[in-house]
């Protein structure tokens, strides 16, 4: 009677220990959930750098078509910056 009681207790400890344990590994300030937050923070960073990345060889493209056509550096110098040349007039019409 008295070993199966020690056994129980012995098993009731051990129990407690183990969860003492795993929630420590899992809460604390280095543990799992911690790891878990900052996997799920580099993959955004990831995300936000290949976005970057593609957004930066769309402007390198865009910078070397305007340094080798003419054409096109014409037509962004009219839409973006509204440019005309000296012999053109330029009408807008205003919606109300």
């Amino acid at each position: 009677m008295r070993s199966i009681d020690n056994k129980l207790i012995i098993r009731i400890v051990v129990g407690i220990l183990f969860f003492a344990a795993l929630a420590f590994l899992v809460f604390n300030e280095n543990g799992l959930m911690k790891y878990l937050n900052a996997k799920k923070e580099l993959k955004q960073m990831d995300k936000d750098i290949n976005k970057a990345e593609e957004k930066l060889i769309m402007l390198s493209r865009e910078i070397d078509s305007l340094k080798t056509s003419k054409v096109k550096l014409e037509r962004v110098a009219r839409e973006k910056y509204h440019m005309v040349k000296k012999s053109e007039n330029v009408f807008r019409i205003e919606e109300k």
